[in-house]
């Protein structure tokens, strides 16, 4: 039984990526500090044979027993409510934590699989974006902690790849949705729909016209797990290409949760990209990958499990506190 390691996993898409790994016939072993994961996450495989959770810091030195065949690092913010917040968090665990897991990688002779983001193409001027594109990103802005942490996180794995032989995948994830989204998490969907369903109006920032390209998680975690299974080492976008613009979203969502909110609007945040849809030619031709799942069967799955919700984790508008976790 091969066994892997995942980072971040009682977060959303780690979480899945445990449950598709067990699916497999892997062993898994789940590694989170839940400065932004929930427990309730992993709940379902607690006592699962082949299921071992360790609870760590992957910004400090990480030791693993045994063989390890593959490793993939999910661990950090992927937020703009939670990396506005932990800043130097958010900065460590993509600089400090992937040199500790290219380390470990090294030393088992894993393979190893980080999760990039579309956000190192920053306020994208070629649209859409491909694997090419270098990026036009705002070093110093507010989001920098997070677009520069992905853009450092390439380029050392590629310096392990080029200089000890390392076999590395970088992912490029666009913005992907579905169950275990958590609901305060300052993302587009799980701000429309939890506000659709305490009745308040919809906020959109700006005027609207911004748009996104929304690929559900099921899609994201098939193209994630081909890409650690092919030979391909370049950054691979996945994400969906049906690009819709925040404000015929927003009108959607209003349409599905059959509600009658008003849209209001804010000012836009500093440095919010106005583009975000990806080019997927690479990974249709290297990984035989694209979408299966549209956005309205997505999002109506999406929706059902934010209706399930309690009343608690409904109305619960405080952002989660971090300062325990925050180290000096």
């Amino acid at each position: 039984m091969k066994k892997v390691l995942i980072t971040g996993a009682a977060g959303f898409l780690g979480s899945h990526l445990c449950d598709r790994f067990i699916g497999e016939g892997y062993a898994v072993i789940g590694m989170d500090n839940f400065i932004t994961g929930d427990k309730k996450n992993l709940a379902h495989l607690e006592q699962h044979l082949h299921f071992q959770f360790i609870e760590h810091d992957v910004t400090e030195f990480v030791s693993i027993e045994g063989d390890l065949d593959y490793i993939l690092h999910f661990a950090s913010p992927a937020s703009p409510i939670d990396y506005l917040k932990i800043p130097i968090q958010t900065l460590k665990v993509g600089s400090l934590g992937t040199h500790n897991l290219l380390g470990l990688a090294k030393a088992k002779g894993a393979r190893i699989l980080i999760a990039s983001t579309s956000e190192v193409y920053g306020d994208p001027l070629v649209h859409p974006q491909n694997e090419d594109y270098y990026g036009n990103v705002n070093t110093i802005g507010p989001r920098g902690v997070y677009d520069e942490a992905k853009r450092f996180q390439e380029s050392i794995t590629m310096a392990y790849h080029r200089f000890h032989g390392l076999e590395t995948r970088i992912v490029r994830i666009f913005n992907t949705y579905g169950p275990r989204m958590r609901l305060n998490d300052g993302r587009v969907i799980p701000a429309f729909m939890g506000q659709a369903l305490r009745g308040e109006d919809l906020t959109i920032f700006g005027e609207g016209s911004q748009t996104r390209s929304f690929c559900y998680v099921g899609d994201q975690v098939e193209g994630i797990y081909r890409l650690l299974l092919s030979d391909y080492t370049g950054p691979v976008n996945i994400g969906n290409p049906h690009e819709i613009s925040i404000k015929d979203f927003a009108e959607e969502i209003i349409k599905l949760t059959g509600t009658a909110q008003k849209v209001i609007y804010k000012d836009l945040p500093v440095d919010d990209p106005m583009q975000r849809q990806p080019d997927i030619t690479l990974a249709k031709r290297v990984l035989g990958w694209e979408p299966q799942i549209g956005r309205a069967e997505g999002m109506q799955i999406t929706y059902n499990y934010f209706k399930g919700l309690t009343p608690d984790e409904l109305y619960k508008s405080e952002h989660k506190d971090f300062k325990n976790h925050i180290k000096k």
